[in-house]
């Protein structure tokens, strides 16, 4: 079985942590639910231990910027 979050055009997911979380929805004055969604069973996270709930950090190279930073809400 190919592991598809090994994947080089798979960008790095990592969880956020409460405190990096607050600062992020503090600075785009939004609540957590407003946040674009991703799967509990999507690829790239049977590797990290997500809970629904829990808030992911997807750090992706750009064209325009080196990196480009999305966040996501974990759900069912």
């Amino acid at each position: 079985m190919v592991d598809a979050s090994q994947h080089n055009l798979v960008p790095e997911h990592t969880i956020v942590e409460e405190e990096e979380l607050e600062g992020v929805l503090d600075e785009y004055n939004i609540d957590r639910t407003d946040l674009p969604k991703i799967k509990r069973r999507d690829p790239p996270l049977r590797e990290l231990d997500v809970e629904v709930g829990d808030v992911i950090r997807i750090d992706r190279e750009s064209r325009t910027a080196e990196r480009a930073v999305v966040y996501r809400l974990v759900i069912e």
